[in-house]
């Protein structure tokens, strides 16, 4: 049989190096040896430009976004093929050692203008300055891996007016957040000069970092990821991504949590591994904690200035079928996780193109009279409208991202 016949093909992903990330979890999961001096940061499963997965075939490998294109209909479906017109998901392993930058992700609406805009002001897309890569949102949902520490959305109003009182070094703008509310308080620190930015934090700093260095500092505590940010950094300057932790939701969740991140939600990743599902685009506005661009003006339009109370996800569980689905308002994606011991299968039929990753223990998918394995690490491939069984001889732990139906 050949390969573009089958439904069910073996798909390989990109490991990305970015300085944030750890040093074994990723390579030690996709089998890759272990670099030196080396920060395995992301692995992509998908179609994205930057970093195509490969789809192996009889022929040979082929990129992901080619071997949709081939037959984009029957890969992704009628329906998906017409409303998006290709793969609508990426799909990721992180492994967050230092903080991320703070960040937000534009609207359709927004990505469509900015796009637009940074085009006919003849900025190219690989740009430092370049905000829009595309012309898409960037919904994520992500699922712990690890004990997982990340910033998500303004406080409520009291428990940022206290961390306001409570900081020595920031109680001066408590009278402008009880004025002039959220957006207020972030244009205003937003727009300060780095000159202003030293002068504010460095007392902040002189407190803060000895008490890190000697383990005083909770992690459920500003204090302590203000001066995680800071340690080890020879530069004098202070990053004014300090505020923002000082301003945002602290969140910490547990192995098999999630949480979904709209459009217009200030956030960042702080320390953990994760399991993430996002739509297809590189769209994202940085608010600190960062050497990249910062378009203060951008990102203020682009803010969602308000009171953010974080909903933990536990998923909604179908004992039977070893499933655990992660609904979101996110029409182009919805991410789950599969158990399985060797007294239970799996059973199910996709609407559109699936990819499946094993983080632990063995399976076989099998359809019709075609089979594949799927060990640690591996992924498969999964085209649309197949009707798909998945069996362990010991157990398995599998993530699976799809389309809603």
């Amino acid at each position: 049989m050949k390969n573009l016949e089958n439904k069910l093909l073996r798909i390989e992903g990109k490991v990305q190096n970015y300085d944030w990330g750890g040093e074994s979890f990723i390579p030690n999961l996709v089998s890759e040896t272990i670099e030196p001096n080396t920060t395995y940061a992301e692995y992509w499963l998908g179609a994205h430009l930057k970093a195509p997965s490969k789809v192996i075939t009889e022929e040979g490998s082929v990129s992901l976004d080619e071997f949709l294109e081939q037959n984009i209909t029957e890969n992704l479906g009628v329906e998906v093929a017409k409303d998006f017109g290709k793969l609508p998901y990426l799909f990721k392993v992180l492994d967050v050692s230092k903080m991320l930058s703070i960040q937000v992700h534009p609207s359709i609406a927004a990505a469509k203008i900015g796009y637009k805009k940074e085009n006919e002001q003849g900025i190219p897309l690989t740009a430092d300055n370049r905000n829009y890569k595309d012309e898409n949102h960037k919904p994520e949902i992500m699922v712990a891996l690890t004990d997982f520490w990340l910033l998500h959305g303004f406080l409520e109003s009291e428990k940022l007016a206290k961390n306001l009182k409570e900081t020595i070094e920031l109680s001066f703008l408590l009278n402008t957040f009880l004025e002039e509310g959220y957006l207020g308080l972030y244009k205003k620190v937003m727009e300060y000069s780095q000159e202003e930015v030293n002068t504010i934090l460095r007392p902040l700093v002189k407190r803060i970092l000895p008490k890190f260095v000697n383990n005083e500092l909770e992690k459920s505590s500003p204090a302590y990821w203000a001066a995680k940010s800071l340690n080890n950094k020879d530069s004098e300057d202070i990053d004014k991504g300090i505020f923002s932790i000082y301003f945002f939701n602290i969140l910490n969740l547990s192995r098999g949590e999630a949480i979904f991140q709209d459009a217009g939600v200030p956030h960042a990743y702080l320390e953990g591994v994760n399991m993430e599902l996002m739509a297809n685009s590189d769209n994202v506005l940085r608010a600190g904690l960062t050497s990249k661009h910062i378009d203060v003006e951008e990102l203020i339009k682009n803010t969602k200035f308000e009171e953010t109370i974080p909903i933990i996800l536990f998923g909604d569980e179908n004992k039977e079928n070893g499933e655990v689905i992660f609904k979101t308002k996110a029409k182009d994606f919805e991410l789950s996780k599969i158990e399985l011991i060797k007294t239970m299968s799996h059973t199910s039929t996709s609407n559109s193109v699936e990819i499946l990753m094993a983080l632990k223990g063995v399976a076989v998918v099998t359809q019709e009279n075609e089979s594949i394995s799927l060990d640690k690490g591996q992924s498969v491939l999964i085209k649309a409208n197949t009707s798909y069984k998945i069996t362990t001889t010991s157990e398995v732990e599998i993530y699976k991202a799809s389309v809603p139906k």
